[in-house]
């Protein structure tokens, strides 16, 4: 049973189609080549056969070299920056919370309107509003 099955696996015929798309999710920076020949039961030489043969930038001939952290720096890398981005989100928060805060205190404390009403007429300078 064991021969058939070898000999079933050696013989398999790949589309046009599906090649293109391994050689895609490579060069897209999705999938190394081994998480392609593990996710999709592809020996790793045949992968490379096909990011020589279809590729746009990989030529025949150069090496290939993918560095084992590489994904898992980059992985790394994005989620440092997110961290960044999700902190500076914050900091803004707190500075919208601030003035908006401030604007509330000039209005009550001081009478003085900050915001910009469309049906009020302009001020004539910097007097005091007139409080009902």
């Amino acid at each position: 049973m064991k021969a058939n099955l070898h000999q079933i696996r050696r013989f398999r015929r790949y589309s046009e189609d599906f090649k293109k798309e391994l050689v895609s999710l490579f060069e897209q920076g999705k999938f190394s080549v081994c998480q392609l020949e593990r996710l999709y039961g592809v020996s790793n030489v045949t992968i490379y056969n096909w990011i020589y043969k279809y590729s746009t930038f990989n030529e025949k001939g150069y090496r290939i070299i993918e560095m084992k952290n590489s994904s898992e720096n980059k992985l790394k890398e994005l989620e440092a920056k997110v961290r960044e981005l999700e902190r500076t989100v914050g900091q803004k928060q707190i500075k919208i919370e601030f003035l908006e805060k401030m604007v509330e205190l000039a209005k009550t404390e001081l009478d003085i309107d900050l915001k910009k009403n469309f049906n009020t007429p302009p001020s004539a300078g910097s007097e005091r509003t007139k409080k009902n």
